[in-house]
């Protein structure tokens, strides 16, 4: 099914989906058993039990309020950019490869100068503790029981500081460039003083966006949420600890300023002495002005779906991207994933590492680090199954050529 077939509002993708997996039968009963502890959690299955990303993202629903699962859920108008960043996955097949020795067998990558065991990272994801009481903190063991690599969304419950102490190694930094280059200034340097090693500026979060689910579910939810939102603020730079003792009164757009120009990317290269990712690219031309202004990385990225409907799948994006970056800089993606095949698709297709942020929040809800772990651990195992199976011994050897296009894909044959 194409992005511009009719659909019902909401997620279409969600229910056919959970409809077929054998979670979604036990779900009523796991639910009756919750309401008769009080405890949501109490009667969640053993993460043995469980075998995909998908069946996490019923689980999640089920312990977390309407509003908090509206929010990790939305996306903008009908929710199709969320659905077709992954579904767009379904159109690339993957050839296997039989006579090739995979017995001595590697999935690590390099991203400047550090090694990671997998291509699978943890990307930002803003307000943890919406979905589990430890929050980033949890996120954060997950990545050093797994030695992953963690982005921490500038909009985050828990402070830099903590988040890096509770990981036991750096992070990268996502920040959002507001509109008071001082407060853009100040959360940068708090970063870099506790050795965030890279700065991922998002740039695809334009003022203005309309979150229909997410506004259906605060519809349905009474709550006055003081523990995760003070004063019952929904306003990051208001509330997050990266923006504790720095001045935002000026600021009016605390994501991405209307007037964003290469010239406000020249005064962020300025300021960040370590690694600069630009995050939210989609297009060639927007790629090739990233490096020019010094970029160091390109993260394909349309925020999950949540702030555009655009009806373009970041894997459709990356082929472009990826030229245009002529190998100058590494290519990243994130957006849609929830099978190792996925990574498998978006390495081949020119990323260098893939990044997950529904699905870790999936994990988390439910069983909290636990569930993070047992996330990375699904796509580790399934990655490492299609990787032999394509007769690809370490992540240098998947290439263009392992990707076959449907008849109806021939949006990706250029790349």
């Amino acid at each position: 099914m194409g992005p511009n077939e009719a659909v019902p509002i909401g997620r279409r993708r969600l229910l056919q989906s959970l409809a077929a997996l054998p979670m979604a039968a036990a779900l009523p009963g796991l639910l009756l058993r919750a309401a008769e502890t009080g405890d949501p959690r109490s009667a969640l299955p053993r993460l043995d039990d469980l075998y995909s990303v998908a069946e996490f993202e019923a689980l999640a629903k089920s312990v977390l309020p309407p509003a908090h699962f509206g929010y990790l859920a939305t996306g903008v108008e009908d929710d199709r950019t969320v659905s077709w960043n992954h579904d767009a996955f379904s159109l690339l097949e993957i050839r296997a490869s039989r006579f090739v020795d995979v017995s001595a067998f590697d999935m690590g990558v390099s991203l400047f100068g550090a090694r990671w065991p997998s291509p699978v990272y943890l990307s930002a994801v803003s307000s943890q503790r919406a979905f589990h009481p430890e929050a980033e903190i949890a996120v954060a063991r997950a990545a050093a029981s797994r030695s992953s690599l963690m982005m921490l969304s500038s909009f985050s419950s828990t402070a830099v500081e903590d988040v890096v102490s509770a990981r036991g190694a750096p992070i990268w930094q996502q920040i959002y460039p507001t509109d008071d280059f001082s407060v853009t200034r100040a959360i940068i340097e708090r970063a870099q003083r506790a050795g965030a090693p890279a700065i991922a500026l998002t740039v695809d979060n334009r003022s203005g966006r309309f979150n229909e689910t997410l506004q259906r579910s605060m519809r349905a939810d009474t709550r006055t949420c003081t523990q995760c939102h003070v004063n019952n603020s929904h306003d990051g730079v208001r509330k997050a600890p990266l923006y504790a003792g720095v001045d935002v009164t000026h600021v009016q757009e605390s994501t991405q300023p209307s007037s964003l120009t290469p010239v406000f990317l020249d005064r962020v290269r300025h300021v960040v002495k370590g690694k600069l990712v630009v995050k939210g690219i989609v297009t060639g031309e927007d790629a090739d002005v990233c490096v020019r202004h010094g970029a160091d990385g390109i993260i394909v990225s349309n925020h999950g779906g949540r702030d555009e409907e655009s009806l373009r799948s970041t894997i459709e994006c990356l082929p472009e991207v990826a030229r245009a970056c002529k190998g100058r800089v590494p290519v990243l993606l994130d957006g849609g994933i929830r099978r190792g095949s996925d990574v498998f698709k978006a390495l081949a297709l020119g990323a260098s590492a893939v990044g997950i942020g529904r699905p870790q929040a999936w994990g988390l809800a439910p069983y909290g680090q636990a569930g993070v772990e047992a996330i990375l651990d699904i796509l580790a195992r399934e990655l490492k199954s299609i990787m032999r199976q394509a007769g690809t011994p370490n992540v240098a050897a998947i290439t263009r050529g392992h990707i076959v296009t449907k008849e109806k894909a021939a949006l990706f044959e250029a790349g």
